[in-house]
């Protein structure tokens, strides 16, 4: 009986340490930046379309947070040597970049490439949404691949596969996806095989 009950806890510590991490939605640029590597596993969250027989579609998708944007602006300063000047001026183009439309790196792979066409706007055989608190559809400015060499892509997002293609999806500010009243953030991709959908939750 021992040893099951201690089977038991083991299964249920593993499944809470796999419980997506709670974030901070309100927007607001960070006292301090985070470790780069932590906070991008921080704000990315992965989810799976299964059909009858196979895996339609595998996503991760990264939210470039104001969180994200320091963190990322602090090793990109330390990786160029930047110091003083030239390094406040690059924690200032990454508050700028913070400021404008929002933005999330879509790391997609399906089981039917053709079916990898996010980037075709509405000629695409899925549909980018951000759903608002009332369940509106906010959609996108623009989603574009990113043609970055897979190495670069890799390096700053571990989660992008050895057979997906990368995304960058601009919502317009306007939509208030973060603030300080916000509790969640919702992302929905769906098609005629179906829907997934990924969520950051605030504390």
């Amino acid at each position: 009986m021992t040893r099951f009950v201690a089977i038991l806890l083991v299964s249920f510590a593993v499944a809470c340490g796999a419980a997506d991490p709670r974030v901070r939605l309100a927007g607001e640029w960070p006292p301090r930046a985070g470790d780069y590597v932590t906070v991008t596993q921080e704000w990315t969250r992965s989810a799976v379309l299964r059909g009858s027989y196979q895996e339609v579609m595998e996503l991760s998708a990264t939210l470039k947070s104001p969180e994200w944007h320091a963190a990322h602006a602090e090793k990109d300063a330390k990786n160029r040597g930047l110091v003083g000047e030239a390094k406040a001026q690059r924690i200032a183009q990454a508050q700028a970049d913070a400021a404008g439309p929002y933005e999330l790196e879509l790391m997609v792979t399906t089981w039917d490439r053709r079916e990898n066409d996010l980037d075709r706007g509405k000629k695409s055989v899925w549909r980018v949404v951000l759903l608002g608190p009332d369940g509106n559809e906010i959609v996108p400015l623009e989603i574009v691949r990113d043609k970055r060499p897979a190495f670069v892509v890799r390096s700053e997002f571990p989660a992008f596969g050895d057979f997906a293609t990368a995304y960058i999806v601009r919502f317009p500010r306007e939509a208030n996806i973060l603030g300080p009243d916000v509790k969640q953030v919702r992302l929905r991709i769906s098609g005629e095989r179906g829907g997934l959908q990924v969520n950051w939750d605030a504390p």
